[in-house]
């Protein structure tokens, strides 16, 4: 019998552990990698959908921060997500949380914690339950969480791609970022 308290973990769970790991991991790579440009570079409108590199980092927290808030609102009970700083109604998808590149990186970094913390408390009864929300039009919907989870990660996986093409584009080579890849690494923090 194992002692490992990550072998009873169902499937879903180990999934969306792994996922926040990958998540704290790739954020922190990319910050990193960003840092070594100057602000007026990380800012500068590049093409992407939300222009430059700066923004399009901003947008990922931003929408973190509201998934996770919607998820605050419901009566799931989430200690993690208590006194996190999060989006309660989200109406404008360029709203940003701030154009401080310090701030966003402290920001990215707490959030990412939370993250972590967050998917630690899901079970498979919570995983299976519906979420009732509103997205950013006001319009409402209902999911099951694991869902939202999936998406919430998807959705950084899809724009920290953007970022990883404006920082190659820009002279930064981020390196290998792909989850099969790293899937075999040690994360920091990681069992």
């Amino acid at each position: 019998m194992s002692t490992d308290p990550a072998a009873t973990l169902s499937s879903h769970q180990r999934h969306f552990v792994r996922l926040a790991q990958y998540n704290t991991w790739f954020n922190g790579r990319l910050f990193e990698c960003a840092s070594t440009l100057d602000d007026a570079e990380r800012k500068r409108d590049r093409g992407a959908f939300f222009g430059s590199i700066h923004d399009t980092l901003d947008h990922i927290l931003l929408c973190d921060r509201s998934w996770l808030g919607r998820v605050r609102r419901s009566s799931m009970p989430f200690p993690s997500l208590a006194d996190a700083s999060l989006v309660e109604d989200l109406s404008d998808l360029r709203a940003g949380i701030t154009q401080d590149w310090d701030e966003l990186r402290a920001a990215r970094a707490e959030t990412d914690a939370v993250m972590e913390r967050f998917v630690d408390e899901l079970t498979p009864a919570l995983l299976e339950s519906d979420l009732a929300y509103r997205n950013s039009k006001g319009l409402p919907f209902s999911s099951p969480l694991w869902h939202v989870v999936a998406h919430v990660f998807n959705h950084g996986t899809h724009h920290r791609g953007q970022v990883t093409t404006l920082l190659v584009q820009a002279g930064v080579d981020p390196g290998p970022t792909d989850f099969v890849i790293t899937a075999l690494m040690p994360f920091p923090g990681a069992d």
